[in-house]
């Protein structure tokens, strides 16, 4: 079977790459392969925004799990991240969170020219206009007293969101429309479809990003069974995000020199960045009993099931995390350290726990994690998963676990303030009995689960460390980029959503000579 030859390859259907599908299609001229491992989004459970849990360790999820964590009391944490057409848009809490101006300042300060906020804010406002991003349709009754509590605790209304501000509490905004989630696949995918110059293939895995005097010259990928090759006359771009995006560069030869010898791969470019840097935002969750039978317990009801089926309302069309706030621990620090999340529903193991009763969660969320893992091979086959191992907690000073028992003792004087009193029962997690913060900390390292925001594993900027140049072209190989969450050269202190689709915007520009990096 003769290759096929395309201009431009792009490896993951996820945020980035249903982005790159549509812009990059809307020049005529060029011809787009969109590779994707999973398959169609057409479950139910996405189309539903408080069905997203139902989709994890499913066949739309590649179900990820960590190496033991010596931070976290040897515990493998669950990964979710999506796979199907739209990526972990499809199966996510749809937060659209910008971030902090620092976060992309500090970019380009860092290496990553062309980078700052105001030189990125024009491609959010790009996506804004092109995704679907809306207040949630029926917003729970204790949601609206966690607002109300946040503010009796001395929490503003956030201003400024769009120029980079986020300091306060506030209603979620989400990316859905008229009551369903309205993923990247739904943005700009499925209007690009309907163009003959863009090739989607899916149940697709990319195995080997093929290279030749040093220039990406296709990728070879297993599609039934068959392993076939595409050409790319162009550029192969890799957007399959911050876990497979480093794990088909190293099975590619290219990455740590000597780890890939030991694997008895090939070394097509040594480049000891690819894989480390691995960033990721942890939650400590505090769950209480809500004496009010009002809660998300009862959104499986048929009368719920009906209410969202006929009209797009009711408790379905919650996206569980309906209202977040942002501060600072400490006043020195210049932008929010700590996230707190509110979901009107005990949110227990990933939503893996059946809940006992009615209840409600705050979650505390660490924002700018002092500790840095990596993504590494567990073997030269493709096909075999890679480690993930995110050392959490592991930062010498124990920045990272007294901003989380921090983040605890917060949680609890939202739950104890007035405004929310008739819907605070008793606490489930941590219990009443755990009080101190060396039982807090042994709480938090028990407990404590990822929010779904891994980055930085393809750190864009200079230096032996660098993945990626300004451009995100890829140090010492051509016609080779890599666009998604990997690139950040650090986590931004908000969800990484937002931040993907921009970069994704921004690429598309580069990439067609529209842009400057």
């Amino acid at each position: 079977m003769p290759e096929a030859s395309f201009d431009y390859i792009v490896v993951g259907a996820g945020a980035a790459g249903c982005v790159l599908a549509n812009r990059l299609t809307e020049d005529a001229r060029v011809r787009v392969l969109l590779l994707e491992a999973g398959g169609r989004d057409d479950a139910m459970e996405v189309r539903i925004p408080a069905a997203f849990n139902k989709l994890f360790k499913t066949a739309r999820d590649w179900a990820y799990e960590t190496t033991p964590q010596a931070g976290c009391a040897e515990r493998r944490l669950f990964w979710p991240r999506g796979k199907m057409l739209g990526g972990s848009t499809s199966l996510n809490a749809q937060m659209y969170v910008r971030g902090h101006r620092a976060d992309y300042d500090a970019w380009a300060a860092g290496g990553a020219r062309g980078w700052g906020f105001d030189d990125v804010r024009r491609y959010f406002d790009r996506a804004e206009h092109t995704l679907s991003i809306e207040r949630l349709r029926d917003t729970n009754e204790t949601t609206h007293a966690f607002l109300e509590a946040a503010h009796a605790c001395g929490l503003p209304t956030p201003a400024g969101r769009h120029d980079g501000g986020q300091e306060g509490a506030g209603h979620t905004l989400v990316t859905q429309r008229r009551g369903r989630r309205w993923s990247a696949a739904d943005a700009y995918l499925r209007p690009a479809l309907k163009r003959r110059n863009l090739t989607v293939l899916t149940g697709v895995q990319a195995t080997r990003v093929c290279v030749e005097q040093r220039r990406a010259t296709g990728v070879a990928y297993v599609h039934d069974g068959a392993t076939r090759t595409a050409r790319a006359r162009r550029e192969v771009i890799l957007a399959a995000g911050a876990l497979n995006s480093p794990h088909l560069l190293m099975v590619s030869g290219i990455g740590p020199a000597g780890a890939l010898t030991r694997l008895g791969i090939a070394v097509v470019h040594d480049l000891p960045g690819v894989g480390e840097n691995l960033q990721d935002h942890l939650a400590a969750a505090v769950v209480v009993g809500c004496p009010q039978p009002v809660s998300l317990v009862a959104a499986e009801s048929l009368a719920n099931l009906a209410r969202f089926l006929l009209l797009r309302r009711g408790m379905l069309t919650s996206n569980v995390a309906e209202a977040c706030a942002f501060l600072k621990t400490r006043a020195e620090l210049p932008a929010p350290d700590l996230e707190m999340i509110f979901a009107p529903a005990p949110f227990i193991d990933h939503g893996f726990v059946k809940p006992a009763g009615h209840g409600t969660t705050i979650g505390a969320v660490l924002l700018q994690p002092r500790s840095r893992g990596a993504v590494t091979l567990r073997s030269a086959d493709p096909l075999v998963l890679p480690d993930v191992d995110p050392r959490y907690l592991s930062d010498a000073g124990g920045d990272d676990v007294r901003t989380l028992i921090t983040g605890v003792h917060l949680a609890r004087r939202l739950f104890g303030a007035q405004p929310f009193a008739r819907y605070c029962g008793e606490e489930i997690e941590p219990g009443a009995g755990v009080k101190t913060d060396r039982e807090l900390e042994e709480f938090v390292r028990a407990q404590a689960e990822t929010l779904y925001h891994p980055v930085g594993t393809c750190r864009m900027g200079n230096g032996r460390d660098a993945v990626v140049a300004s451009d995100l072209g890829v140090h010492g190989v051509a016609a080779l980029r890599v666009v998604d969450a990997s690139v950040m050269p650090a986590i931004i202190r908000g969800h990484t959503m937002a931040p993907t689709i921009m970069i994704a915007e921004k690429a598309a520009d580069l990439i067609r000579g529209r842009g400057t990096s």
